[in-house]
């Protein structure tokens, strides 16, 4: 029974790291859009 336990906690960690970077995926996109409406002309320029 133990190394169920084991493979439970390990399923929950995964689950939560995923669910961390899926998160800070979306923050990234949200902050490099918010800089493209604050500076609309920094991408036209290149």
């Amino acid at each position: 029974m133990m190394n169920c336990t084991g493979c439970a906690v390990v399923a929950v960690a995964d689950a939560a790291v995923i669910v961390v970077a899926t998160g800070v995926k979306v923050v990234a996109k949200t902050v490099e859009t918010a800089v493209d409406v604050v500076t609309p002309s920094s991408k036209k320029d290149k």
